[in-house]
Formats: structure tokens, sequence, C-alpha cells
């Protein structure tokens, strides 16, 4: 996508599937830390994991605008 161009659904969708691997990802990382003593890296990654969720909705809301 060049810059300032307006992002196609195509677009859109191919980045929610990139945010839906890096959430795997994270969740796999988070799990793994979850005992001692990385209960903080755990902690870190849930709250990673939390703020994708909350990106990959305002994505697939803004997929819907070409529906």
């Amino acid at each position: 996508m060049a810059e300032h161009e307006v992002p196609t659904a195509a677009v859109l969708s191919a980045l929610t599937d990139q945010v839906d691997e890096l959430l795997r990802r994270i969740g796999d990382g988070a799990a793994a830390a979850d005992r001692s003593p990385t209960e903080a890296l755990a902690a870190a990654l849930y709250d990673a994991e939390r703020a994708l969720r909350s990106a990959r909705r305002a994505l697939q809301r803004a997929e819907r605008t070409y529906a």
C-alpha cells in the first residue's frame, strides 16, 4: 500500500490475518511464561494480547465498511 492510499478490503483482511498470527504467537509465549519466575513477562504479553484483540476488532469494523 502506497503512502496515503486508502486501504482496500483486501489489505484490511491481510492486516487482520497478520494480527491473528501475532495473537497466536504472543498467546503461546504468554502461556509458556505463565509460571515463576516469569509471571511479569506473561502479564506483559497478556496485556499485548488484549491490545491486539482490540486492534483486530477495529480492523474488522473497518473491513465491514466495504460490505
